[in-house]
């Protein structure tokens, strides 16, 4: 099988120039020119104070032939300790400053990433698992920061081998063009290395990205999994993405890792060619030995920054990868259309759709030429068999979702072209399993208004069952909650997302009503929230519960996208048609007179049995 099964590139994923990743990379260092012009001049000082300890060499050695004195001696002493204390003073700074312009960048390439993410619809999150896009931003970031770290370190040796390049020619000119005839062989190479580097990094992020979406899907069904005893498929899945993901990052080390012994093999090469040229002109009386000494250590000194140099390169493609695979991310197209930024006026909650087409998977349309009016404050209930297309009516109007064609306005307004922060804040949606982030049950609730009070949020909560749904959290507001709710009931993860939605004051209010059963105190509750919400505006409830249906103003049955039937309660249920079939089916079994009417069965079965006995 090959390593790369299974490693496809996203639906968004391109190819990027170098030329392009590098622009686009630059764009993110133009906020900071002065600091990386300091870091530049620190580098030069670096390159110049590298190369002054073969002169002070070679100087010795020429006068050793002479007499040396102690003083000459100990200014040459001093003059290599000044070079080599200079170098590394000149390296700290320029590593500090880098470091500190690194940190910023990568902060921006994160911030901008993240960013675009959150500003793209639900079909984006439908399609791509979210560890893979946190892989992105966590992982290839990281690896794009300690690139340009090596592109900082590039930079340094280039000045480096430019400084001694032009000193070895200084001192022996024919020499010196030797050696500099050989760096094409180098870069040729490392040139020729640059595609499959490329390709290999690719893969191994691809790789760790699985391995991070597998990691994120375990944990959070963990309950589940444990629940049907899946603990040892998970580790078999895991295992299996893991090991893909060693094997693709072992062949990755193994190619970044041969062509570094392969250019020290072609300058070792080079080291003797030179090697041999300059003994036969020392021994010609062409070259001094001093200065073939300089050149030897210097040659020394050029040649390992050259092959690094070249080495790098494959370490930049890396770079390069993760970048593609980020700026990608960033430029990924968003279905959500904004056709405007228009001001959203205090709204009454007239919602229309009219004629509008949506699908989730092209060519297989949830809703078709779908028309209907939601007036001003009124409750509307949706309900119909699984999907009918009641989530995704509340979705399009709470703009989760792009519709492909057709018009929804809101009092009016086409939705497209109302701001979209400003618009949500009108909304209020209670989705049907309520999520809850971890903090403390107050911290939930300030979720979309940090602003409210705490006396405000008790007064509310009040309102509801006189505050007693409170008494079941130990710490009252202030009691924890874990990721996800996980360690709450559905019904009080279902009070808090009502409350705080209360909190926010909606015109216009979404609820997508859980199926789980609940004890009838935390029903009566729910209720009661329910009810100080739906006085305040338009109402939009998937319903699941004879309650919530019985007091709506216009019930819509939906069937396949198409509204089958529409009236109140009692209207629908003289017609006898699919809303009565449906009654009879899911809701009959949650009224009052059911319930009567089976404690009368039971009963009448206990005294028959007790007649016979």
């Amino acid at each position: 099988m090959s390593f790369f099964a299974g490693l496809g590139r996203e639906s968004y994923d391109r190819q990027y120039s170098d030329r392009e990743l590098v622009r686009r990379l630059a764009h993110y260092f133009r906020p900071h020119t002065r600091g990386l012009l300091g870091v530049l001049v620190l580098v030069l000082m670096a390159a110049g104070m590298a190369a002054g300890p073969p002169v002070v060499l070679s100087h010795m050695v020429n006068r050793l032939a002479r007499d040396l004195s102690w003083r000459e001696a100990l200014l040459l002493a001093g003059l290599m300790l000044g070079f080599g204390l200079g170098n590394w003073l000149a390296n700290w700074g320029r590593r500090y400053g880098l470091m500190r312009i690194v940190a910023d960048v990568t902060y921006a390439l994160a911030s901008d990433a993240i960013d675009a993410v959150l500003h793209h619809d639900m079909t984006f999150f439908d399609r791509h698992a979210s560890g893979r896009i946190a892989s992105r931003i966590i992982n290839d970031t990281r690896e794009i920061g300690e690139v340009i770290n090596l592109l900082a370190d590039f930079v340094a040796q280039m000045f480096h081998v430019f400084v001694l390049a032009v000193y070895l020619l200084s001192i022996e000119w024919r020499l010196g063009l030797t050696a500099l005839g050989l760096l094409p062989v180098l870069f040729l190479l490392a040139w020729g290395f640059r595609r499959w580097a490329r390709k290999v990094t690719f893969s191994g992020m691809r790789a760790l990205a699985n391995v991070n979406a597998t990691i994120k899907e375990t944990i959070a069904g963990i309950g589940t999994a444990k629940a049907f005893r899946q603990e040892a498929r998970i580790y078999t899945e895991f295992d299996r993405a893991n090991q893909q993901s060693y094997r693709v990052n072992l062949l990755r080390g193994y190619s970044l890792a041969v062509v570094f012994p392969v250019l020290s093999v072609v300058s070792g090469l080079g080291s003797a060619l030179l090697l041999y040229l300059g003994g036969r002109g020392v021994l010609q009386g062409d070259i001094s030995p001093g200065a073939w000494m300089l050149f030897l250590v210097s040659l020394d000194r050029f040649w390992f920054p050259m092959a690094s140099l070249s080495a790098f390169w494959s370490q930049v493609q890396g770079g390069l990868a993760a970048s593609e695979r980020l700026f990608a991310l960033m430029d990924a197209p968003r279905h959500l259309k904004q056709l405007d930024h228009q001001p959203v006026p205090p709204l009454q909650g007239e919602v229309r759709f009219d004629r509008v087409t949506f699908a989730y998977v092209e060519g297989r349309p949830v809703l078709k030429d779908f028309s209907l009016h939601i007036r001003a404050r009124e409750r509307v209930a949706l309900v119909g068999h699984t999907g009918a297309g009641k989530s995704t009516i509340a979705r399009l109007v709470a703009r989760l979702y792009e519709f492909q064609s057709g018009r929804i306005t809101v009092d009016g307004l086409d939705i497209r072209r109302l701001d979209l922060r400003a618009y949500r804040r009108r909304l209020g949606y209670v989705p049907q399993r309520p999520f809850l982030f971890a903090g403390t049950v107050l911290d939930n609730l300030r979720y979309a208004r940090p602003s409210a009070t705490e006396e405000e949020i008790l007064a509310l909560a009040r309102r509801i069952g006189q505050g007693k749904w409170l008494e079941t959290f130990p710490q009252g507001l202030y009691s924890p909650v874990a990721e996800q709710g996980s360690n709450l009931s559905m019904g009080q993860r279902q009070l808090i997302a009502l409350l705080r939605v209360l909190l926010q004051k909606p015109a216009i209010f979404i609820l997508d009503e859980a199926t789980a059963s609940i004890d009838p105190f935390t029903e009566r509750q729910i209720q009661e929230a329910l009810n100080l919400i739906l006085s305040g505006g338009t109402s939009i409830l998937i319903a699941h519960r004879l309650f919530t249906i019985q007091n709506a103003d216009r019930i819509i049955v939906l069937e396949h996208g198409r509204i089958l039937e529409e009236g109140t309660h009692e209207e629908l249920l003289r017609r006898g048609g699919h809303y009565a079939r449906l009654y009879n089916t899911y809701f009959r079994h949650q009224s009052l007179e059911y319930v009567e009417e089976a404690g009368r069965f039971l009963h009448n079965a206990s005294d028959s049995t007790a007649g016979g006995a």
